[in-house]
């Protein structure tokens, strides 16, 4: 493998590490705070990237989608919460899987509905259509560059939520002893509420800014909620920071994995494989993940 495919597909890595990490992100708060098994995350995902083509389409402006997106789907994630999610969070894992399986096939109908079952198409904003050589003779595209960046900034900025505000003290006072934060006057509810409208924003900024990446189609959630559990699992639930060195992981070893086998000849099941082979190989040296739950 020559130096320059190296490094365009560690670039690759890394923007889907980031994209992971978005999704994760929200999904491990929910997880760590309310204890909820929710399988619908991806769901908000694949509205996120239906409502950023919809609103691209009426304002031509691919910015200015973005931003209505995310507001559109805090909204569908705070309606979730209050009508549905509420009344699971006393009920055991089986019944949050079942209900959240539910939600799925709810959600998947409803974009029929009001998309139709044929698959959306993004353009990349001409803006950012160009290519960047960071490299000598390695161009690599703008977007794609874009989208790391703005992922890494909202790494930063959750980062900072989490650690330098009072909603970050009560999040995190709140995954530690919920009991304890409910006795000293704190409305439980609207704290859950708040942060299953941040996790579903969250999970829609990633796929809005995929969008121009991939094919926008029904059930596209479906399938990289798999990975985001991975993430999870490898970074210890509970914990962001542990999401954000997971996914990166995931991100590189999935990229790679995709590239590998073909160069060197093996079968490309392998690509498949690479990801589960890596949780498997970090839960046998520690079982709880890479950092402590809710870390």
């Amino acid at each position: 493998m020559s130096f320059l495919l190296l490094v365009e597909q560690a670039l690759n890595g890394l923007q889907l590490g980031v994209t992971l990490f978005l999704i994760a992100a929200g999904l491990t708060l929910v997880l760590g705070i309310m204890n909820l098994v929710n399988l619908a995350h991806g769901s908000l995902y694949m509205l996120g990237a239906f409502f950023a083509a919809s609103f691209a389409r009426l304002t031509g402006s691919f910015a200015l989608a973005v931003v209505l997106s995310l507001a559109a789907s805090a909204l569908v994630g705070l309606l979730v919460e209050l009508v549905v999610l509420r009344h699971l969070y006393r009920r055991d894992h089986l019944d949050q899987v079942l209900g959240t399986f539910g939600l799925i096939l709810f959600f998947n109908e409803l974009t029929k509905i009001a998309w139709g079952p044929m698959a959306l198409f993004v353009d990349v904003p001409p803006a950012l259509s160009g290519r960047v050589e960071l490299i000598p003779g390695a161009p690599y595209p703008v977007y794609r560059l874009v989208v790391l960046a703005a992922g890494l900034a909202v790494a930063a900025g959750l980062w900072w939520l989490i650690t330098r505000t009072r909603l970050g003290m009560l999040i995190r006072a709140g995954a530690s002893n919920r009991e304890m934060v409910g006795a000293l006057g704190i409305d439980i509810d609207r704290l859950y509420t708040a942060v299953f409208a941040l996790g579903a924003a969250l999970a829609a900024f990633a796929g809005a800014m995929a969008g121009p990446l991939y094919v926008v189609e029904i059930g596209m959630g479906d399938a990289i909620l798999i990975k985001v559990f991975v993430v999870i699992v490898i970074g210890g639930i509970g914990s962001i920071r542990g999401a954000f060195v997971a996914a990166l992981l995931v991100g590189m070893v999935d990229t790679f994995g995709r590239i590998l086998p073909s160069l060197a000849g093996l079968p490309s099941a392998l690509a498949e494989m690479a990801v589960y082979v890596l949780m498997a190989t970090v839960l046998f040296f520690r079982p709880t993940g890479l950092f402590a739950a809710r870390g």
